[in-house]
C-alpha cells in the first residue's frame, strides 16, 4: 500500500510540475507601438529598390485600424522612392501593421486604407541612405 502512495504521489507531482512547464505569458496584441519609427525605418531599407534621394516621405502616427474583424495598431506611410533603373516611381503607400507592439508586416496599402491618415514629413527615410552610410 505504501508503495502504490509513493508512485501516486510521484505521479501528482510530475503531472503538476509538467502543467506549469507551457505556462506562456499573454502578450496583448494591441500593444501600442512605441519604437515604430526605428523598426519601420529597418523594413523600409529591405522594401525600398534604392535607398538613396527619397522624396515626399510622410508618416502617419499609430492609429488602431480594421484587420478583419479586429482592429490593430498600423501607421502609414508614403514616399516617392527610384526604381533599380533610377527612376521615380511616383508617391507609393504602405501601412505597417503592428502586433504586440512590434512590426509585424510592412505591405502597399490597400485603396483607400490609409485614407484620412494625417501625415507629417519624415525626413529620416529621406535621409535614411546618408544615415546607414550607403555606396
Amino acid at each position: 500500500m505504501r508503495g502504490g502512495m509513493l508512485a501516486l504521489l510521484g505521479s501528482a507531482i510530475a503531472l503538476g510540475a509538467c502543467s506549469g512547464a507551457g505556462t506562456q505569458e499573454t502578450v496583448d496584441p494591441n500593444l501600442f507601438p512605441t519604437e515604430y519609427h526605428q523598426e519601420i525605418l529597418d523594413a523600409m531599407r529591405k522594401a525600398l529598390d534604392v535607398q538613396t534621394n527619397v522624396r515626399e516621405a510622410a508618416i502617419s502616427e499609430p492609429a488602431l485600424r480594421a484587420a478583419g474583424r479586429e482592429q490593430r495598431y498600423s501607421v502609414c506611410v508614403k514616399a516617392n522612392s527610384r526604381d533599380i533603373n533610377g527612376q521615380y516611381t511616383g508617391v507609393k503607400e504602405r501601412i505597417a501593421w503592428f502586433w504586440g507592439g512590434h512590426l509585424n508586416q510592412l505591405v502597399d496599402a490597400a485603396p483607400g486604407q490609409c485614407a484620412g491618415a494625417a501625415y507629417r514629413p519624415w525626413p529620416e527615410l529621406e535621409n535614411l541612405c546618408q544615415a546607414a552610410k550607403c555606396a
